[in-house]
């Protein structure tokens, strides 16, 4: 199995794909495994903190079940940072040339994000159809998404970027959007008072969306 084909079945597994910022390496196991109780199994942890790559390594070895990545991927150098610590795949809130080939040599799925129908198609010519469309609303919202759907009938897009659980309905209809990404799962006052119940539920509800 290819690699794109690899992340277009991650696609499949969930309709969001949880997108965590952990400052606190002791959360992020807690968090991960309410995620996952919640029916929510792919994880995209943010290279935003210091402690992110410690984060997706604990995720990894003491969550079951769990699919843990690498979001945030903005250098080529943190492709293979992410592979180090066992990411099993990576997301880029854009693509450059460089930062494609370094996120191939590490023989991960990845989604790369674009922006424009120019990016996509740049994409596509390397065989890429599935893709990160971010900042999904200030970018053009479901109703771009629509529109790419004519011209670009094999593309998967996971939208990320001021989404919430009444747009991740109107993305999810769509039939190019496979999933969506979402931060609103993790309200940051349930992480600092470690209401994890709180988070299950909210997980819970987002695995039922596409239902």
């Amino acid at each position: 199995m290819d690699r794109n084909q690899k992340i277009l079945d991650l696609m499949g597994l969930a309709p969001v794909i949880p997108v965590l910022v952990i400052d606190d390496v002791d959360q992020a196991v807690p968090l991960a495994q309410a995620l996952v109780a919640g029916g929510l199994r792919v994880l995209e942890i943010t290279l935003r903190t210091p402690v992110a790559l410690e984060c997706i390594e604990r995720i990894g070895q003491q969550v079951p079940g769990v699919i843990v990545g690498a979001g945030t991927v903005n250098r080529p150098i943190d492709a293979d940072a992410a592979r180090s610590v066992g990411a099993q795949f990576l997301v880029s809130p854009g693509s450059t040339l460089a930062l494609l080939d370094e996120m191939d040599k590490t023989g991960l799925p990845y989604l790369a994000g674009a922006a424009t129908a120019s990016e996509v198609l740049g994409l596509l010519e390397r065989g890429i159809t599935a893709v990160k469309f971010f900042p999904a609303e200030p970018a053009g919202g479901v109703a771009y998404l629509k529109a790419l759907s004519g011209p670009l009938p094999d593309i998967r897009f996971c939208p990320t970027g001021g989404i919430d659980p009444v747009k991740a309905k109107q993305y999810l209809a769509l039939p190019n959007v496979p999933c969506v990404g979402g931060s609103w799962l993790v309200p940051k006052d349930a992480l600092a008072s470690g209401d994890y119940a709180r988070i299950e539920a909210l997980a819970r509800e987002a695995a039922s969306l596409a239902a």
